[in-house]
């Protein structure tokens, strides 16, 4: 488990704000951040009024779940160049400007189909999207963790936050505008263009540069020659299980040796610490349709009035890992999660005020943005430089995958219950990520004494 960073005083914990690639992040977190509600909420609008059902709205989910897989592939982005562009760009730029061109693709295929007569087709290009995304958020992380030190990453993941917030945005509302005064595939193909501001960034930031500590060679080194010894002599086999072994055996392996007994309670924190926020979000914009609100009441509530309130979560987040370390921030997010999908169970049954709406949904952001910024910032904090692209699409993929899981049955438990039920239930799920960053913040408390003794 990582040590809490030495708090800093406010000052120095503002000052962070002002380092060049802790900025850059804000261009990377937009490019990340554009294709998510272009998949899920957004789509979502479009499908309720062609007609689809709740439960098939529901089950579009799952298409999530391709970012829940991403430790798949992510060893091959980690160690795997790309003909001609990483010769050029490195091995984490080329990767993010391939993807992003895929998500580009993506985007105007989704805008050149239509739901109402071919569901299907839109189904299919949302999950190449989703692939290419989550292709882009293994780079991007990597990128993102090895550009700075560890005590700048709660700063990294703020600005990231604020970038991925303003994709939002433009995703959001931005393409709920232009569908309302022109058209579902102008919107499509808009978000398409807009994925240039990664493109560019891509072009102008430097690949970082990683140093890869001596025990971590060791330990790789010695779990190569295990693995090549039960092999026989082919030149071939032997280098085919020395990158496995590299690139996805050891990875893993690092992780349980530097963790220890806590590596299964880290990991059990990671599956369920955004559950509840992940498992409510596919019914949000059908709840707000089905109230009566209209398409501009509800970029205006949910993205042009709650975004801000979203930017102070996030930066309040990074600001509150600068000057407290982590887990007091990390218990606040949880807390602030089961809270904001109660006030969601309130708004199911209220009359349909705007007023109410914005309430709750700015409330729902600002608890987002925090939450967001610490659990990146906490994430971070557990990789190895030497695995950091196979690492952390581990943790992104596992806190990822349990509630776009259960997202999937989101319209069924809606139909055969309501709203309001639907929503105690995603509070419910919160609760036992409290819990274990209790227990987490406990065990660090009892060892810390011990390791300034050594």
């Amino acid at each position: 488990m990582p040590a809490e960073p030495a708090t800093r005083s406010w000052l120095e914990a503002l000052q962070v704000y002002r380092h060049p690639r802790v900025l850059a992040m804000l261009f990377l977190g937009f490019s990340a951040g554009l294709p998510f509600l272009l998949i899920f909420s957004t789509l979502s609008v479009w499908l309720r009024e062609a007609d689809i059902s709740r439960t098939e709205i529901g089950f579009f989910s799952w298409i999530g779940i391709m970012f829940s897989i991403k430790v798949v592939w992510a060893p091959v982005v980690d160690r795997t160049p790309l003909p001609f562009l990483t010769g050029r760009l490195g091995r984490r730029r080329s990767w993010m400007l391939l993807a992003q061109t895929g998500i580009a693709a993506g985007l105007l295929a989704i805008g050149l189909s239509d739901p109402a007569t071919d569901v299907a087709r839109v189904a299919v290009c949302a999950l190449f999207v989703a692939f290419c995304a989550a292709t882009q958020d293994i780079s991007i992380d990597a990128y993102r963790i090895e550009a700075v030190a560890k005590e700048l990453q709660g700063a990294m993941a703020a600005t990231y936050q604020l970038g991925y917030r303003l994709a939002l945005l433009a995703a959001g509302a931005g393409a709920l505008y232009v569908a309302d005064f022109v058209s579902w595939p102008a919107a499509y193909a808009a978000m398409a263009g807009c994925m240039l501001v990664g493109m560019l960034t891509v072009l102008v930031i430097r690949e970082p540069s990683v140093e890869v500590r001596l025990e971590t060679r060791e330990r790789e080194t010695r779990l190569a020659e295990r693995l090549e010894s039960s092999a026989g002599a082919s030149p071939r086999l032997h280098q085919a299980i020395q990158w496995f072994s590299s690139a996805v055996v050891s990875p893993f392996v690092d992780f349980f040796a530097r963790n220890g007994r806590l590596a299964v309670a880290i990991l059990a924190l990671i599956a369920l610490y955004r559950i509840s926020d992940i498992t409510m979000g596919i019914m949000a914009n059908p709840l707000y349709v089905d109230l009566g609100f209209t398409k501009s009441e509800i970029a205006t509530a949910s993205k042009t009035v709650g975004i801000p309130l979203t930017i102070i979560g996030a930066f309040l987040g990074g600001f509150l890992v600068a000057r407290f370390g982590l887990f007091k921030p990390l218990l606040l997010g949880a807390l602030l999660t089961v809270v904001t999908n109660l006030a969601f169970a309130y708004l199911s049954v209220s009359e349909a005020e705007f007023a109410l709406l914005m309430m709750t949904v700015s409330a729902d952001n600002l608890a987002g943005g925090f939450a967001g910024s610490v659990f990146i910032a906490y994430l971070s904090s557990l990789t190895n430089t030497a695995y950091t692209a196979t690492q952390y699409a581990l943790f992104s993929s596992l806190f990822t995958l349990a509630g776009k899981f259960l997202g999937g049955f989101s319209g069924i438990i809606v139909d055969a219950t309501s709203y309001q039920a639907f929503f105690i239930y995603a509070a419910a799920l919160g609760l036992p990520a409290i819990l274990l960053v209790l227990f987490l913040m406990f065990r660090e408390t009892r060892e810390a004494p011990v390791k300034q003794a050594t």
